[in-house]
């Protein structure tokens, strides 16, 4: 195992080229946000637009669309019960977040079948909170796409069948190669499992992060890295680092750190590594 250090964010955060445009920095959808979770979409939309997404589109339930725009107004938005419009989104983004607040009711079940239908080889797909469960419960076949898991333990005990007390690193990455994906067990000192049998630890976290909202937060960052930077793979590990590293300087001279404080505080993070 590899503990990850500030290194990664020099690697992957480049300062941006002269000659750029929006589209330039990739195409974000996030899905979820029912009718009682819509907070949660709203902090991971929040965070892909920080991260430097170029362009970001919002699925998530119509009653959201106030508070969206609202809180996130660079954010477009669309209906997820809209299959034709959520499919031909789907299929036109560069990355893909589904799961934070998204619910696992048979409405939920219908959205995620949508996505799951209309991935494509290329793209990233971030599989986080909602999704994942709906996954291991429905035993619900995994899309096409470079796969992403974000699950806290007791996700990741439902989706490997690997109790809580018996994740240990043997245990948990004998599952995720045979998912052949990216695993970002959310824990302290979170672990990422590569699909190359890589493992890392983070050294980073403090109690102070312990809110709802921070899994969302962090999804959303993973979505605004992978789809603006080209090493995938790197940028997945720069998100997690950023995420606890900008907690940490936070929790300095406060008590609590809120997610959305991690959000806003993220582009003058990233610009200092850029310069480095």
């Amino acid at each position: 195992m590899q503990l990850l250090t500030d290194q990664i964010l020099t690697h992957v955060i480049q300062p941006r080229p002269a000659n750029s445009y929006k589209g330039t920095f990739g195409r974000v959808l996030l899905v979820g946000g029912n009718q009682n979770f819509g907070g949660a979409i709203i902090m991971a939309t929040m965070a892909a637009v920080h991260a430097g997404a170029g362009l970001v589109t919002t699925a998530t339930d119509a009653v959201n669309l106030g508070s969206l725009h609202a809180q996130v107004p660079e954010a477009m938005f669309v209906n997820y019960h809209d299959k034709v419009q959520l499919s031909n989104l789907t299929s036109e983004a560069d990355t893909i977040v589904i799961g934070p607040g998204l619910g696992d009711d048979f409405r939920s079940q219908e959205v995620l079948a949508t996505v799951f239908a209309n991935t494509q080889p290329d793209q990233t797909v971030v599989i986080d909170g909602s999704a994942i469960t709906m996954m291991a419960h429905q035993k619900i076949t995994q899309p096409a796409g470079h796969l992403i898991y974000t699950p806290h333990q007791m996700e990741w005990q439902r989706l490997s069948g690997i109790e809580i007390a018996d994740q240990t690193t043997t245990n948990n990455l004998a599952v995720q190669q045979q998912l052949k994906a990216t695993v970002v067990l959310k824990k302290h000192h979170t672990e990422i499992y590569e699909p190359t049998g890589q493992i890392y630890q983070l050294p980073l976290g403090t109690p102070a992060q312990a809110t709802g909202g921070m899994g969302d937060t962090l999804a959303g960052i993973i979505g605004g890295f992978t789809a603006q930077f080209s090493d995938h793979q790197a940028a997945v590990l720069a998100a997690v680092y950023a995420h606890s590293a900008i907690a940490e300087e936070l929790a300095e001279t406060r008590y609590v750190v809120l997610p959305h404080q991690i959000t806003e505080a993220l582009p003058a993070f990233m610009q200092r590594y850029a310069n480095q």
